[in-house]
């Protein structure tokens, strides 16, 4: 079957599922109610990508692209678009926002393209703040990092990473002070103004702070794991372990993974 043929099919299949003789969770469900699965369905894409397994990847494209179908689905059963007004509006967003490739600007310049860009997008909503239109759902890391890239393209950014490393030990002072004065409240705000100021210099660096971050996570929990597997091989628990050994086993995973 042709790409066009299968698209085709998988429309009929979720106008199938949503019909009188559909299935009855299709049926009921709604744009709130698929919210979580939504977002699983998301995050299992970006697991397959960073795990480098170009079949998972195929498979959760998949996922994502019928939950895609089923909202759009959900909307022409009230009225509310057609997934050809979804079709119709990315394309004319893409070809609108790359006038360097559609148009007749002509520019390769990366800095000049997210420039067109953002001015571009400025003309097509009526926004009161150069800030407005990032989602207050994102992850946190991922957000300040949207907000940090929108303050820099109006104007308002450090001139170079070297203040940013400054700022990262300024609020490391601030942060160490708030402590010694055992306020919680002010602890959480200097905490908050470190990770801010950590993001800014991921941004900086030219690297993600939310892959940053979900990597290290990932690197923790095999390592975790391989200490987990050692105690086991050895017949023991691991609150029977004393932290010395335990951190002999992790520093020998640390070679290892």
């Amino acid at each position: 079957m042709t790409t066009s043929n299968n698209f085709e099919q998988l429309i009929a299949i979720v106008k199938k599922l949503r019909s009188e003789n559909g299935c009855p969770w299709d049926k009921k469900q709604t744009h709130n109610s698929l919210l979580p699965y939504f977002l699983e369905e998301v995050y299992e894409v970006i697991d397959a990508i960073d795990n480098n397994d170009p079949m998972a990847l195929s498979e959760e494209l998949g996922d994502v692209l019928f939950h895609i179908i089923f909202q759009a689905e959900i909307a022409t059963e009230t009225d509310e678009f057609n997934l050809n007004e979804v079709l119709s509006l990315i394309n004319k967003k893409l070809i609108r926002r790359h006038p360097h490739v559609f148009g007749e600007k002509n520019t390769k310049d990366l800095s000049q393209i997210k420039r067109n860009w953002e001015a571009i997008k400025e003309k097509e909503k009526i926004r009161e703040s150069k800030l407005d239109g990032i989602g207050i759902t994102l992850p946190s890391l991922l957000r300040a990092q949207r907000i940090q890239e929108k303050a820099s393209h109006a104007g308002f950014d450090w001139d170079n990473k070297n203040e940013v490393w400054e700022k990262v030990f300024e609020e490391i002072r601030e942060l160490k002070e708030a402590e010694s004065q055992n306020n919680k409240d002010l602890v959480e705000e200097e905490m908050g103004d470190l990770f801010f100021t950590l993001v800014n210099l991921c941004r900086f660096l030219n690297i993600s702070s939310e892959d940053s971050l979900r990597k290290s996570t990932n690197k923790f929990i095999m390592r975790f794991q391989y200490v987990e597997k050692i105690i086991k091989a050895k017949n023991k628990k691991l609150e029977d372990i004393d932290f010395h050994e335990l951190n002999e086993i992790w520093e020998k995973g640390k070679d290892i993974l």
